[in-house]
Order: structure tokens, then sequence, then C-alpha cells
């Protein structure tokens, strides 16, 4: 009984054999089969393989950092009395635009006027007795004891009359400043003192852009450098100028803090803002770059392949500056090569090309 299992399954194996290569066989025949396929794919492996090619050139390029800042006003001060009293008066109205010197606040101050009258009718009698003294003195009707003593009257009781005035004028607050006054946060009547904050004044043209460096950019930081920023609330990109750089560097954070100004004549730019900025640190006239994808880094260096007698020739390059999509070669290529720009994975040194494409 076991022979016959036996038998029976050494049957089907040969049949199935059979089948098998009378439809296998076929294929291979008329070159569709997989030894056929081999041969096809190790022909294109031994061809030209096609590539885009850039013509290396010369060119001029910045090298542009993007940082973050704060936007501050040029001048701001929170304004308050030198002295207490009754408020008489408020000159200004909240938001709006107020000159240097001009009078915003007035604290009661009828006495020390009252005061400064009596102060000058003493001192317009001082002033008539040192001049009656003084006639006499050359004459030789007084001492000059006497008369000593009236011009030191005289002068003790103008002093006098200075520090009155400086009182009076200490009851006046005025804009130390052009700018725009802020939310009162006093009224009329009320009691005034040097700890109470009348309101906010602050000078919006130019404005302030704080922001920090890394510290390595720290030699390419000058005066006079040139930014460009964006803020949330307007589409506009603002210009500014580096005015004045710190002169250490943060310990904690180890970055260079830079502070420019930018003009702000429609007061677009708002005070207390976020700035997206763009910094210029240096130009470079004359380098190649070239796009990233191109170069291929190797452990010590790195390498670019250049078209030369229809075959694939491996370059080692010294690299720089990079960007979004380019890197700066400054050792390893010269204008006029011809850089090969696509089908780098297939790269190897001698490698057969075929120039599909010429980027000038």
């Amino acid at each position: 009984m076991k022979t016959r299992y036996i038998v029976y399954a050494a049957l089907v194996l040969v049949v199935a054999f059979l089948i098998f290569n009378k439809f296998h066989g076929a294929k291979n025949k008329d070159g569709s089969g997989p030894t056929a396929g081999a041969a096809k794919n190790g022909k294109r492996k031994n061809g030209p393989v096609p590539v885009k090619v850039m013509i290396v050139k010369d060119t001029s390029v910045s090298n542009n950092i993007d940082l973050t800042g704060t936007i501050d006003p040029n001048e701001k001060v929170n304004l308050v009395a030198q002295t207490s009293g009754n408020i008489t008066g408020i000159y200004f109205q909240e938001g709006s635009h107020v000159s240097k010197g001009q009078v915003l606040v007035k604290v009661y101050n009828q006495d020390l006027i009252a005061s400064l009258k009596q102060n000058q009718y003493q001192v317009a009698l001082a002033k008539e007795n040192e001049y009656r003294n003084r006639v006499l003195l050359q004459k030789e009707a007084v001492s000059q004891q006497e008369y000593d003593t009236s011009l030191s009257s005289f002068n003790s009781l103008k002093a006098q009359s200075d520090v009155i005035k400086a009182q009076i004028a200490r009851t006046e607050i005025r804009a130390p400043f052009t700018g725009t006054i802020g939310l009162r946060s006093v009224s009329p009547g009320s009691y005034l003192s040097p700890q109470t904050s009348i309101a906010t004044l602050v000078s919006t043209d130019p404005m302030k852009v704080t922001f920090s460096v890394p510290e390595r950019y720290k030699p390419l930081i000058t005066v006079n450098s040139k930014i460009k920023f964006n803020i949330a609330s307007s589409q506009k990109t603002f210009t500014g100028t580096v005015y004045a750089v710190e002169p250490a560097i943060d310990p904690t954070s180890r970055t260079l803090t830079v502070r420019a100004r930018a003009a702000n004549p429609k007061g677009e730019i708002t005070a207390g803002g976020f700035a997206k900025i763009n910094l210029t640190l240096d130009q470079t006239p004359r380098t190649i770059m070239v796009p990233t994808e191109c170069v291929v880094p190797d452990i010590k260096s790195s390498k670019v392949f250049i078209a030369q007698n229809g075959k694939a020739v491996a370059k080692t390059v010294q690299t720089d500056l990079r960007t979004d999509t380019q890197i700066e070669i400054v050792s390893g290529l010269k204008a006029g090569d011809s850089l090969i720009v696509s089908g780098i994975i297939q790269m190897r040194p001698k490698v057969p090309l075929k120039i599909i494409k010429v980027i000038k």
C-alpha cells in the first residue's frame, strides 16, 4: 500500500515539472523571462547615465541670518509730580500728540505765588538800599561794612526769589520730550503726590528694535549694519539701522545684544511688538554657490561631480556659507566647470554620462 502512494506522488511531481518547464521555458526563449530581464537590466546598467549639468559661475552672496526681537519706543517715561497738592488743571487729551515743554498738569500753587510777590517787594527795597549805600560809600558817607550788609541782604532775597520760582515750576508737570501721551490715571481736584502716576509719554518715531545674535557673529556686527523686519500687525517689510552694540557677551545665553532704529513716521510700528528680523552680516562679491543636493559629504571633506570628456569626475571641495537651497564652495571648483546636478546617487568616478540638459 505504501509503495502505491509513493508511486502516485512521484508521478504528480513529474507532471508538475513538465508543465512548469513548458510555460517558463517558452518565456525565456522569447526574451520575456527573468533571465532576459536580467540581461536587459545589465545592458542598461552599463550604458551612460542621463544627467543635467550646471555651468559654474561667480556670483555675489549676502550672509544673512534670521532672528527675533522686541520693539521699544525711542523714549518712554512715566509722568509723576515733583511736589504734592491738589490738581487744578489737566491740559492734555488721552492718546494725543504733545510737544516738548507743554504744560500737562498743574497743582495748586497760589500760596507760592503770593510768597513770590512778597519776596519781589523785598527784593526791590533791598536793591534800592544797596544802591544808596553804594553811592554813599563812594562819598565815604557809610562804612564798607554797612554797604556789604546791604549787598548781602539784596543777594539773599534774590536767591530766595529763585527758590520760590523753582517751587512754582515744580507744580507744573511739563512734557520732557515730544511724543504721544497715554491714558491718564488722575482727575481734576484729586490729590497728587510724587508716588502717583499721571500717564505714560512715549516717543514713537523712530522706534528701537532690540535683538540678540550668537557670539560667533560678533566680528560681523557693526554700527550702520542694515536690518529688515516684519511685524504681526502689518504685511509691510520695515528697515532699520544698527546704532549700538552691547560691549559684553551675555554669559547665560552667549549672545550679543544689538539695537537698531527704524523710522516710523506713520505710526505703523507699535511699541512692545514682536519683530522677525533678517540681518545682513556681510556680502561676498565673488563666490560660487551650488545646489545643496550636489554636495556629497565625506568623512573628512565633501565632494562634487563634474562632467569632463563625457565621464564623471569627482572633485574634493571646501564649503562655507549655507542657505536653504544652496551652499558656498570656497575651493575645488572654478567658473566654467560643468557641475552634475542630477543622478548624484548613481555617480562614480569615470561613469559614462549622457547630458540631457545644460543649466547656465
